[in-house]
């Protein structure tokens, strides 16, 4: 079911009403609820008031009602909650596919004059295993409630190295516990920090350097030769776009960047290529500049972007079920949501793939995340190196960003997302605490912001709990 939002007209009145339902809301509600479940919105038109109907004509009205009516269904049941404010009725009306709220306001001649409906969300999450604390618990279903229905959001909280899973899905207005650890879904750009991790891998190897001009390990030349060095692909200081103009987000927007190959890629590098800004001087956001960077480490290792991820990542810190091919896939992914909650279609990242394009689970993050506590992983380290300063409260290292919280404890993150997916992860080296947040929400999604929001009101609880002891 698509989310739902309904408002209808309210107009105060200043009545005052005991809390107890009176006799003449009581008539009015029934008679609505029996000429709503008939269909008869023309019956219900003629209860308003002459204000109700100047602003809320027939037409106007029979349509809300009748689309409240196939989304919701009829309604069941219904009980008086309150009046609110002392104006209108206030009551948690059950239809046969959801929970509303339904406040009624009548005027001195017994003629609705405010009509409200919204869904209700009911909290009915679980927490058998104490992976949370009440107070995460509330932050999370406060969260959750925002998004449509059907969204699942997985969760992997890290405390003193300590892991637990927890899952949550919305269905019919009802967030409920579920366990999705196994689950999968596009982690969209947190793919860069991988990405990021393989150049981090070669350079310790002593295979390349950072400083090193991109130039110089591909078999063609890039336009007027600019220098790019792979360090500023990697902390986005490159001066490349976010992405390339010669891409046609248009063409296919549910799966933009599906028909970008290499021969685009090549051709962009060879003739269009423009920076924004001289490389190394300015922290500029680059789909394009990390899609250069797998693109570049693939060419010079002579393996596909893949293989290098499943030898030099996946296979070493266990994360079995992750891939960048969706047909690999080994568990089950969950079915992405649109803008609207409908089902979306999955992103494609072709030549880009190095930009955005695995798919993981909470299980294989949370051991990647453990692994950044090892102080003995160079690979792992230098990719949260300062490499440049954005501002006074960000820096940037090799994909990571890096945060400086009030208690001046540096945190790391990156989020992503695709047109059926958001993903967001913090972590704190020096206490050994994590947040990740896997979800089908998608990036169109108003309220996709709120998983980021999510992350770090999670994360600041564990340094709560720090700061308390």
């Amino acid at each position: 079911m698509k989310k739902i939002t309904f408002l209808i007209l309210i107009l105060i009145v200043n009545v005052s009403f005991a809390q107890t339902e009176k006799l003449e809301n009581k008539v009015a509600t029934d008679s609505f609820i029996e000429k709503y479940n008939n269909e008869n919105y023309k019956a219900i038109y003629s209860m308003f008031s002459s204000n109700m109907q100047s602003s809320f004509p027939l037409e106007k009205n029979s349509r809300f009602l009748s689309n409240l009516k196939s989304e919701a269904g009829k309604i069941i049941n219904r009980n008086f909650i309150k009046y609110n404010n002392g104006t209108s009725a206030t009551y948690k009306t059950d239809f046969e596919r959801g929970v509303f709220t339904l406040y009624i306001s009548l005027d001195d001649e017994l003629k609705i004059n405010g009509l409200f409906i919204k869904p209700s969300i009911v909290n009915n999450l679980s927490n058998t295993n104490n992976i949370l604390t009440k107070e995460q618990s509330e932050i999370l279903f406060e969260n959750a409630k925002l998004f449509p229905n059907q969204t699942q959001i997985a969760l992997a909280i890290i405390n003193n190295r300590e892991v637990g899973f927890y899952g949550i899905k919305q269905n019919n207005y009802t967030v409920s516990s579920i366990e999705n650890s196994s689950s999968l879904f596009e982690i969209g750009s947190i793919s860069k920090v991988f990405t990021s991790t393989l150049l981090a891998g070669f350079v310790v190897d002593k295979k390349l350097k950072l400083k090193d001009d991109i130039n110089d390990y591909l078999n063609f030349s890039i336009k007027d030769r600019i220098q790019i060095t792979f360090k500023q692909l990697a902390n986005h200081t490159s001066g490349l776009p976010r992405n390339p103009p010669n891409l046609n987000m248009k063409s296919d927007p549910t799966n933009p960047f599906k028909s970008y190959d290499e021969t685009k890629l090549k051709y962009y590098l060879q003739e269009e290529l423009n920076t924004n800004s001289d490389p190394g001087s300015k922290y500029q956001y680059s789909n394009l500049g990390a899609g250069i960077l797998g693109y570049v480490l693939s060419k010079y290792s002579n393996s596909s972007y893949e293989k290098m991820l499943q030898n030099n990542i996946f296979g070493k810190y266990r994360m079995l079920s992750s891939t960048s091919i969706r047909k690999h896939l080994k568990n089950q992914l969950v079915i992405g949501l649109d803008k609207d909650g409908s089902e979306a279609s999955n992103f494609d990242l072709s030549i880009l793939v190095s930009a955005g394009g695995i798919l993981s689970n909470v299980k294989d993050l949370a051991r990647f995340i453990l692994a950044q506590f090892d102080n003995l992983n160079e690979e792992l380290e230098l990719t949260r190196l300062k490499t440049f300063e954005i501002n006074d409260s960000l820096d940037i290292g090799l994909g990571w960003h890096i945060f400086k919280s009030k208690s001046m404890n540096v945190w790391f993150g990156h989020s992503g997302g695709t047109g059926g997916y958001k993903s967001s992860i913090v972590f704190e080296p020096i206490h050994k605490n994590g947040i990740i947040i896997l979800s089908n929400v998608s990036v169109y999604n108003s309220n996709h912001i709120v998983i980021d929001s999510l992350c770090f009101a999670l994360m600041k609880t564990l340094e709560s709990s720090i700061t308390m002891e």
